[in-house]
């Protein structure tokens, strides 16, 4: 099914997201992680169309960040790299960081779309206002999410998301012409 009619079936809970907040491993990224030396630590792979996507929703208006329970060089720098709104790093209960999301940004929960894969994301999904996550995960995540992306975990299944925003809330990137 075309995401644009996926958009228009969802658009309802869609339109009223401010705040997008993905979890970093097994979402932003393919859930592999390589130890790659003591200045480093763990290292991960990234998908560019994830970045550019959020760049977009940034420029339209929306808040965007990470909240994640790993904590290494390549989380601060990619998130860094990317001038997101936000990074909440190393603590798998994530809740603290959800209401401070709420209070920092003077947002409802309805308006917060969160993307999770893991058993630890559960309460955060149940809260959020569009819960998403991707086709490779539990089954327990999979029943309680508004919508699991046709992409895996760091193949571009965040973007997936952030175009049914984009679809939703008619947001276009600015392409000039030359």
């Amino acid at each position: 099914m075309s995401l644009k009619l996926v958009a228009k079936r969802l658009e309802e809970k869609l339109k009223k997201i401010k705040v997008v907040a993905f979890d970093l491993d097994g979402i932003l990224t393919d859930s592999h992680v390589w130890w790659a030396s003591e200045e480093v630590g763990f290292n991960r792979t990234f998908c560019i169309y994830d970045g550019y996507g959020m760049k977009v929703l940034m420029k339209a208006g929306l808040k965007v960040g990470v909240i994640t329970g790993g904590n290494s060089v390549s989380v601060t720098r990619r998130t860094e790299q990317l001038g997101l709104n936000f990074c909440y790093a190393g603590n798998e209960d994530k809740r603290a960081a959800f209401l401070d999301l709420l209070k920092k940004y003077n947002v409802s929960p309805e308006e917060v779309l969160y993307m999770g894969d893991e058993l630890f994301d559960i309460p955060l999904l149940k809260k959020a206002g569009f819960s998403a996550t991707v086709p490779n995960t539990c089954e327990e995540v999979k029943e309680i999410v508004d919508y699991v992306t046709v992409r895996e975990s760091g193949k571009g299944c965040a973007r997936e998301v952030m175009d049914l925003i984009r679809y939703a809330q008619n947001i276009h990137p600015e392409n000039e012409d030359f």
